[in-house]
């Protein structure tokens, strides 16, 4: 007999590198993968027993921290009631009181929840709304999508044409046309006489979206596509009135605002969605994450009042739909999920102490290889450089050298998960659960200090 597990005596890495196909992983040359069996607040551990700091909430996931009993209860109690039922034309309870509290907490008249199992989902069906909105309302043209520079916002070929990561489309292409690309907000590279002017710059990023609308054709553009803190390229934060002034350009072209809240709602900036951290009002926000904090999964689209109108004549449907949508297990879920929320204030934890995960990071200044720290809320970034006074960045070689080949085992091996990435210059991401306080902060400054001290030696 072929193709059947034997476990036998191999260890679950062997019997993982054999049978398992990580994501976004590399295979073969003798990898086997760290192999995670539990959690516990704010660390993990592994199948050998040795404990990690938990530096990235698993994947900007777990806000309320690993090993709550109460979330698997609510799990367990849904499943006994009800394990299933789609939300294809149907209710269930979990499901209603769910969206209710998700528009309670949305800001202006986003009232309409449509669930999704993750981020990808959520974004594909804004697009995929807004296209069909545009459409219903005498507006035919409308399709076009506008996004940033190195922003990542899901795998499916629409979410994917949104991407702005050229390496991650390229295998996969042609992708959904009507992708295009305007500036992000990272300030630290920007034109020097720019970055003097934080204010400025903003409003010049801003308008670079107002340009490529014209450019496209009003017309033609249903939407724009922002994270409130990008993330890919690492944590580039918004400049002073930069949605501000997205927000009056969408208005001035008929254009919809999409808030692109999978990473940066629930609290990761500190407030259930980041948009009301910095004073906007989208038309639609897409989330997912940490809703549940990762204890089953789900992704919500959003939409306001004024995008559900056309649909409320009694004969328009949204063709559009997810087996898993709504999960009444994982609707549960995310209930209990958001009652820790508010029960523990966990988003008024993260304003506190905010300041001090900042400023606790900033010490790394010292080090020749740290070019900028960035970030807001629990969501920063350290960028790495060869020369800090020229902000001198990496060869792609250095950076296959000292990220994958040396950061990403060094940091894990000295007890820290956190993230290396170079989808735009080199970065280190840290997003710790929402339950950490300074003695995780220290812990992580003196893990990245003695870790990125060696990396800068092997330059």
């Amino acid at each position: 007999m072929t193709g059947t597990a034997d476990p036998g005596n191999r260890s679950l890495g062997e019997r993982s590198a054999a049978h398992l196909w990580g994501h976004f992983a590399r295979h073969g040359d003798g990898i086997t993968p760290p192999v995670i069996t539990r959690g516990e607040g704010v660390r993990i551990f592994d199948d050998r027993g040795r404990s990690y700091l938990d530096g990235l909430s698993g994947l900007f996931v777990v806000q309320v921290g690993h090993g709550r009993t109460e979330l698997a209860e609510a799990a367990a109690r849904q499943a006994t009631d009800l394990a299933y039922f789609p939300v294809w034309g149907y209710a269930t309870p979990p499901a209603i009181e769910l969206a209710e509290r998700l528009a309670a907490y949305a800001p202006g008249d986003l009232n309409r929840v449509f669930f999704t199992t993750g981020g990808g989902e959520a974004v594909e069906s804004a697009w995929k709304l807004a296209k069909q909105y545009f459409k219903l309302i005498g507006k035919p043209l409308k399709h076009k999508v506008i996004s940033r520079s190195v922003a990542y916002h899901g795998t499916p070929q629409g979410a994917l044409a949104i991407t702005g990561v050229p390496a991650l489309k390229q295998m996969f292409e042609p992708l959904v046309p009507g992708g295009f690309r305007v500036p992000n907000t990272n300030i630290y590279r920007a034109d020097d006489e720019l970055a003097a002017d934080p204010k400025r710059f903003g409003r010049w990023a801003a308008d670079r979206i107002a340009e490529a609308i014209e450019f496209e054709g009003p017309e033609t553009v249903a939407a724009v596509f922002l994270e409130p803190v990008q993330n890919a390229g690492g944590c580039f934060p918004p400049p002073p009135g930069y949605f501000e002034r997205v927000r009056e350009i969408c208005d001035e072209y008929d254009v919809l605002l999409v808030s692109d809240e999978v990473i940066c709602a629930f609290g990761r900036i500190g407030s259930m969605f980041a948009c009301d951290d910095f004073g906007y009002v989208p038309d639609i926000i897409t989330c997912a994450k940490g809703m549940t904090s990762g204890y089953s999964p789900i992704g919500a689209m959003i939409a306001s009042d004024r995008l559900f109108e056309p649909f409320r004549d009694g004969t328009t449907t949204f063709p559009h739909g997810y087996t898993f949508g709504g999960h009444p297990v994982s609707a549960a879920v995310a209930l209990a999920n958001l009652d820790i929320f508010e029960r523990e204030g966990l988003n008024d934890h993260v304003r506190r102490n905010a300041p001090a995960f900042r400023a606790t990071l900033e010490r790394l200044y010292d080090l020749p290889i740290v070019g900028d720290v960035r970030g807001e809320g629990y969501f920063f970034a350290v960028e790495l450089v060869k020369d800090q006074a020229r902000k001198e960045t990496f060869t792609p070689a250095e950076s296959q050298r000292i990220l994958r080949g040396f950061l990403t085992t060094a940091l894990f091996d000295a007890g820290l998960y956190c993230r290396p990435d170079d989808r735009g210059d080199p970065v280190v991401q840290l997003a710790p659960p929402l339950i950490a306080g300074q003695a995780e902060f220290d812990e992580i400054e003196q893990i990245l200090r003695s870790v990125l001290a060696e990396a800068y030696t092997l330059l």
